[in-house]
């Protein structure tokens, strides 16, 4: 009975303390601040360079931010942000990610099999991953578990995919992806050059089937549109001009595509 009267005592005493600490320390929060959160996606992706929604919300409120930083807030909610602080919004064009390869199990050949942890950073310890592309996905889905809107698929052949229209541009799978192929990109351009391999058209095409060989085929068709710097077989996007859907007819091995 003492024992029980005891541990009653002592969890009555904790109680009081706590609220009294709760009292005198607590930081009464910010109802602006709550608002301006709740028109938040809620992602804590860290794209808008704050940490959080919650610190994006206290920049805003600070003004020490503006409306437009954060690409996974709907365009409605943007505007309604705007209002309640009654400042303009950055406007920036939309952006989505893609998976610069095409080396799915079909097109890549393997320099082994990998059974290890499923995960990509942990794969591409041991000799760079599975397959003989060094510079290709490894389709483990640690970019698809990043991402807080569901937006990547990996396909049973082992590539990373991203659909489009549930990409938020929030640019979190571009950091989880050890071998950074992943790119936000102007969401208005159509096609892509899905490889990431600078190596001489010979070797990676050995690698893979769908990989860029940097034959300028596409740079001779669409100067304007695309490029191959020096030094690297790898045809890339003016995404200040990006090529028409019909330029991707003209590549060989079909790297060039949506």
């Amino acid at each position: 009975m003492s024992t029980l009267f005891i541990i009653i005592l002592v969890g009555l005493i904790t109680g009081i303390a706590i609220a009294i600490i709760s009292r005198s320390f607590g930081v009464e929060a910010n109802p602006l601040e709550e608002e301006v959160k709740a028109l938040l996606p809620g992602a804590n992706c860290g794209g808008c360079g704050f940490p959080g929604c919650a610190g994006y919300a206290k920049a805003l409120v600070d003004k020490s931010a503006r409306p437009g930083a954060c690409a996974a807030q709907k365009p409605e909610d943007m505007k309604k942000m705007a209002a309640l602080l009654g400042a303009s919004v950055d406007t920036r064009e939309p952006k989505v990610a893609v998976v610069m390869c095409s080396g799915d199990d079909h097109h890549a050949t393997r320099q082994a099999q990998y059974n290890g942890i499923n995960n990509c950073r942990d794969a591409m310890i041991v000799a760079a991953g599975a397959k003989t592309c060094t510079f290709g996905c490894l389709g483990l889905g640690a970019c698809a578990r990043a991402c807080p809107f569901g937006a990547i698929e990996i396909t049973p052949y082992h590539l990373a995919t991203v659909h489009k229209d549930l990409c938020r541009g929030c640019g979190k799978c571009v950091q989880t992806c050890p071998k950074k192929l992943i790119r936000l990109v102007p969401k208005s351009a159509v096609i892509h050059v899905h490889c990431s391999n600078p190596l001489k058209g010979p070797v990676k095409f050995k690698a893979c089937k769908a990989a860029c060989i940097g034959c300028g085929k596409c740079v001779k068709a669409a100067p304007e549109n695309m490029r191959i710097d020096g030094g690297i077989a790898l045809a890339q996007i003016n995404y200040g001009n990006p090529p028409p859907e019909e330029l991707a007819s003209v590549c060989p091995t079909h790297a060039l595509r949506k």
